[in-house]
Order: C-alpha cells, then structure tokens, then sequence
C-alpha cells in the first residue's frame, strides 16, 4: 500500500485569527525577527501553500502570530491507493479487442 502525503496551509486562517488581514502587514514584522521577503514573496507565502519554507521564516510567523507549526500546517494524506478487489455491482472491466490493420489496396 503506498500513501502519498500532502499538507493544508492555515497561514490565511491564522492570520484573520489575529486580525491581521493584510499580507503587507507581515512584511516588516518578518523583518524585525530577520526574516527579509518583498511584499510579492509574503504574498505568495499567503495565498498559496509554499513548496519550500525555511526553519527560520516558519519560526518568525509562530511568534508573529502566537502558534505553533501545527497551527499552520496541517498534513493529510493526498492519495491513499488500495488493492482492488472485485466487488458485486463493480462495473465490468472493458476487454482488450484486436486490431486489424488492412492495406488499401487488400
């Protein structure tokens, strides 16, 4: 059985949690714990889930907005495969037909 992982990104959630609705907001206080992002980066690291995250960013944003990692990031399981068994009502699995190729001329 294999199980692939994914994660869910509350950085928004947590945020409107604080009252802290502007992304721009976090700009300078990343910078005060030495975390330097433009306003684009912040973005990005708000709206969508980061493929990448530095220890030192995840740390700031914890103290920034009193959680924890847990707060943040919730990990789930994205695609879970199963072995397949035959099950009354299944729909019938389509048979492989053969192929003839025929020459114009024939």
């Amino acid at each position: 059985m294999i199980r692939k992982m994914g994660y869910v990104w509350h950085l928004r959630r947590v945020m409107a949690d604080c009252d802290m609705f502007q992304t721009t907001e976090l700009v300078p206080l990343l910078a005060e714990r030495g975390v330097h992002l433009s306003r684009e980066q912040v973005f990005r690291l708000v709206t969508q889930p980061p493929q990448r995250l530095s220890m030192d960013t995840l740390a700031a944003l914890c103290d920034i907005l009193h959680c924890t990692p847990n707060d943040l990031i919730e990990v789930e399981v994205v695609n879970e495969q199963l072995r397949k068994t035959a099950e009354a009502g299944a729909p019938p699995v389509p048979q492989a037909r053969r192929t003839v190729i025929r020459r114009p001329d024939q």
